[in-house]
């Protein structure tokens, strides 16, 4: 699976502020690979969270937004020094950080794990649905799908994007309008970068989830009647025997 396009912010920012008045400057790298020809370099120039003005790599000088910053972006243009810097700092800065990124994050995975459970829509919609939420993967680009007896499924299908959970995992959901048919065999197959192979989870549509909770709580209240019919048939026994005991 190619790798989609990277961005990088480089947090180098700027601050002035006078009389309540706010100015910054902020760097990024955009980047997917650490090749200098994949690699673009952003200044951001902002006044009160105004961008006026914007130098790119690939345009090769400044461009400015607004009226001071089209007379800035002209002013800095014409800085042949300036503007070669910001040229050069393309490969100083954002192929320096790129490999760094590749080194130490972008190079590394986590294998999603899936749960599959079904669930009965509110409203006039199907009456019951799939779902297949797919938890804990990294990079971000994943593939959710679905099987009908082995074939493709497309028919009812929506999905959510990828979910950040804030901690550099990602989440994503994807939901089958579902009418159950005997014999039929439904799968929810993940494709993704850190697997040797798709992760197919087979849906057991052997019993609703309802029900097995039901036939469970029902079990277990079977069992702890019987353990105290038991308990309570020995105290009684012992009782008995207690007693003729002492006669």
């Amino acid at each position: 699976m190619a790798p989609s396009f990277l961005s990088v912010s480089l947090l180098f920012i700027g601050l002035h502020a006078a009389d309540g008045y706010m100015e910054a400057v902020m760097d990024r790298c955009l980047f997917n690979s650490t090749e200098l020809k994949d690699i673009e370099l952003i200044r951001s120039h902002y006044f009160n969270k105004l961008e006026y003005a914007r130098f790119s790599s690939s345009v090769g000088k400044f461009v400015g937004f607004t009226e001071q910053g089209q007379k800035k972006a002209e002013d800095w243009n014409n800085e042949a020094s300036y503007l070669s810097s910001m040229r050069a700092s393309k490969e100083i800065i954002c192929q320096h950080y790129s490999k760094i990124a590749y080194n130490n994050v972008l190079t590394k995975s986590a294998e999603p794990y899936v749960t599959l459970h079904s669930e009965t829509p509110p409203g006039d919609g199907p009456s019951s649905m799939l779902v297949c939420s797919v938890y804990d993967f990294y990079p971000q680009t994943i593939i959710v799908r679905w099987t009908r007896d082995g074939q493709p499924e497309t028919t009812g299908v929506t999905s959510t994007d990828e979910l950040a959970d804030g901690d550099w995992y990602y989440q994503t959901h994807s939901h089958l309008e579902y009418t159950p048919r005997s014999g039929e065999k439904i799968a929810c197959v993940v494709e993704h970068m850190s697997l040797s192979k798709p992760l197919v989870t087979n849906w057991d549509p052997s019993m609703p989830e309802s029900e097995r909770n039901k036939v469970a709580i029902g079990a277990s209240g079977l069992i702890l009647g019987l353990t105290l019919s038991l308990a309570g048939f020995i105290y009684y026994k012992k009782k008995s025997r207690d007693r003729f005991s002492l006669v």
